[in-house]
């Protein structure tokens, strides 16, 4: 289920005339990017919809169109982002019967990395935004959090039933392992500065990735197989 994210396109008229199909959706693209760098650097609160008009150079009216308000835009990034970082977990829970827990686990883990990594400016920007106590919040922790978690404890509670793992789900496992997901992409300068790391290059993503599934080892029966380590 979606918050409101904005109007449906539709044709669209400015002082200077009609904007085509491929110039709304290029200029749509070009707000969120500039919104998310502005909101990364300067701040939700200090950041103005002219600000965002003017690096995306687009009509302020176009802003205004489509979101509504600055409000209605930072609903529209966090819910883009949420509904692919929750959907990366969703399908391999959807596909536990022909995988099996073991395989839909760590598919879960890696498309989540990769979905971070993709969209590394979104994800520091989103995670950050999270910890906030706003009522935006509240309705993402309820719509999509409380889903990543309760996902999350569906694949380990069949496993367990099955035989694959050693121990049912608990909050903090669940707790921990979300940690160790989302640490590279909200502390990106953090990572980058004092491990002289880069979480947004791919041979980050496959070493973090070796690490994780060394720590997931304790969970399973026996090794974890190598075949459902390759990704």
């Amino acid at each position: 289920m979606k918050l409101s994210t904005g109007k449906e396109d539709k044709p669209f008229f400015t002082g200077r005339g009609r904007i085509d199909m491929r110039s709304r959706k290029a200029s749509k693209e070009k707000v969120m990017k500039a919104a998310i760098d502005l909101f990364n650097v300067q701040g939700y609160s200090g950041t103005s919809v002219r600000d965002i008009a003017a690096k995306a150079d687009a009509n302020v009216a176009l802003i205004s169109y489509y979101y509504g308000s600055k409000q209605g835009l930072l609903e529209h990034l966090m819910t883009d982002f949420l509904e692919g970082y929750v959907g990366a977990i969703e399908r391999h829970t959807n596909e536990l019967e022909e995988t099996g827990a073991g395989a839909a686990l760590l598919g879960a883990i890696w498309d989540v990395l990769a979905y971070q990594q993709r969209r590394h400016h979104l994800a520091r920007f989103a995670h950050r935004e999270i910890t906030l106590d706003t009522t935006l919040v509240r309705e993402l922790m309820t719509t999509y959090l409380t889903k990543e978690k309760s996902l999350y404890k569906r694949i380990v509670r069949a496993g367990f039933e099955k035989g694959e793992f050693r121990h049912p789900p608990n909050d903090y496992w669940i707790l921990q392992l979300r940690g160790m997901l989302i640490l590279p992409f909200l502390h990106p300068q953090y990572i980058r500065e004092v491990y002289h790391l880069m979480p947004h290059e791919n041979h980050f993503l496959t070493k973090y990735y070796e690490e994780l599934t060394g720590w997931l080892s304790q969970l399973y029966k026996g090794e974890i197989p190598k075949g459902l380590l390759r990704h």
